[in-house]
């Protein structure tokens, strides 16, 4: 049977618009080097970084640039523990999701019921919320927490323990939300606290960073002062080429070119070029954007507010706390317990990462005192105790680089000390794209 001509034509615009992907082992010593080229669509950068998110990789460096209605990426990645990727199967699943990226779907959680919760952060109140939902028989299957200035947001998806299916009774929707929301509240959030039911497919730390920006985290004042450790964003305009130069300088940590390009991305600014740059556990992140009208930004208010988000998009993940690690076999009421147990011992839970594989789970909390300092490690001992040694384990976040890696990184200027020319930024990118032998 011969395809309609409609059909053809959609085929080859398909073709036309389908991302060029090449997966190169072989020109960097210690990263794996993904080329992308793609036609420019809003978002477009956002989707092909969630790809190495949902797998955990690093992204050590990164150039992006955008020509006309054609963007050119490149990307060094490693895995978790800074080596490249020799997986077969995964270098496979990479070069097809990249060369997929306009049709992706965010994250299937069909057959699940989304709870999203935000409201004031305090001691015991992860704790509450699941026992909540154990006494309404909500079996929880996959769930993050995040905490940022004094806020909690939470994206939660659970099933009927008695069914195993979504719930979609409204009086049960409803007695959900009600009692959730009571807990959220407590004795001083009547106006902030709020609870959604809904059968959500937003990519969940997308949605994540959307519900914290709504709650407007970023104004909020933190309870402890700035670190060290603080990222540091600057924003200016370079008139002459009509664009705003957004720098930022912080901790390396997985995940950390997705939390910035998400936010700019929501915020509804269009990166047309940028690099990443890591050294040691540094990292130098560079763009150039520009409103979707094509213009730069245009006032002090609005600078500033630039730099208010990105800062909290970056804080928001950070790793604050003692990383604890419980792996055991799944059963109504187990979250409750262990959550129940750390609130007794007064541990604050300042973000959390639940998942169900077959009958098995495996969380991982990272806990602190109840004014945001380091656990006493004689209390967490106590903790193991309580719920299991062997279930529960202290885990050290893997390292992101390693001495050979670090003597083989370019020596990199902070990148908020000069705005690069655009010229030049655009020579770079070519000379990795390996379209030019130098761009020095």
């Amino acid at each position: 049977m011969e395809w309609p001509v409609l059909d053809e034509y959609e085929k080859l615009v398909f073709r036309m618009n389908t991302p060029r992907v090449v997966i190169d082992n072989g020109v960097c010593a210690s990263a794996t080097i993904v080329k992308v080229d793609s036609a420019r669509k809003h978002g477009i950068l956002l989707e092909a970084v969630q790809v190495f998110t949902d797998l955990n990789l690093s992204i050590k460096k990164a150039y992006i640039s955008c020509d006309g209605r054609w963007f050119m990426d490149v990307f060094h990645v490693t895995d978790q523990n800074g080596n490249k990727l020799t997986d077969e199967s995964e270098i496979s699943y990479i070069e097809q999701s990249l060369g997929t990226i306009y049709h992706r779907r965010a994250n299937d959680y069909r057959g699940l019921t989304a709870l999203e919760l935000t409201g004031t952060d305090r001691v015991g109140l992860l704790s509450e919320v699941f026992a909540v939902l154990a006494d309404l028989q909500c079996n929880v299957v996959e769930a993050k927490v995040w905490t940022h200035n004094g806020r909690i947001a939470s994206l939660i998806y659970v099933k009927d323990c008695n069914s195993g299916s979504p719930i979609e009774d409204s009086q049960h929707i409803d007695r959900i939300e009600a009692r959730l929301k009571h807990v959220l509240k407590g004795d001083n959030d009547i106006r902030s606290a709020k609870t959604t039911v809904s059968m959500a497919v937003t990519h969940t730390e997308r949605r994540l960073h959307q519900m914290m920006f709504a709650d407007r985290d970023y104004e909020r004042k933190p309870i402890l002062q700035l670190s060290a450790d603080s990222p540091i964003v600057t924003v200016q305009n370079w008139t002459e080429r009509g664009y705003s130069v957004v720098n930022v300088q912080c901790k390396d940590r997985t995940k950390l070119l997705f939390d910035v390009v998400c936010t700019l991305t929501d915020m509804e600014y269009v990166v047309f070029h940028a690099t990443v740059n890591t050294t040691g556990d540094e990292a130098y992140l560079e763009f150039y954007i520009r409103h979707m009208d094509g213009t730069p930004i245009s006032s002090e208010p609005e600078r500033q507010r630039v730099v208010q988000c990105l800062q909290a998009s970056v804080e928001r993940r950070a790793s604050e706390g003692v990383r604890l690690e419980l792996c055991a076999a799944d059963r109504v009421g187990l979250l409750a317990e262990v959550t129940r147990t750390f609130r007794e011992n007064g541990l604050n839970v300042t973000r959390a990462e639940i998942s169900t594989t077959m009958d098995t789970v495996l969380n991982i909390f990272y806990v602190t005192d109840a004014l945001g300092n380091p656990a006493d490690p004689k209390i967490i001992e106590a903790v193991r105790h309580g719920i299991g040694f062997t279930n529960l384990q202290v885990k050290e976040l893997p390292l992101l680089h390693d001495e050979k890696a670090e003597q083989e990184e370019e020596a990199v200027g902070a990148a908020g000390a000069v705005l690069l020319s655009l010229g030049s930024l655009v020579r770079r990118n070519l000379y990795h794209l390996g379209l030019i032998r130098s761009y020095s």
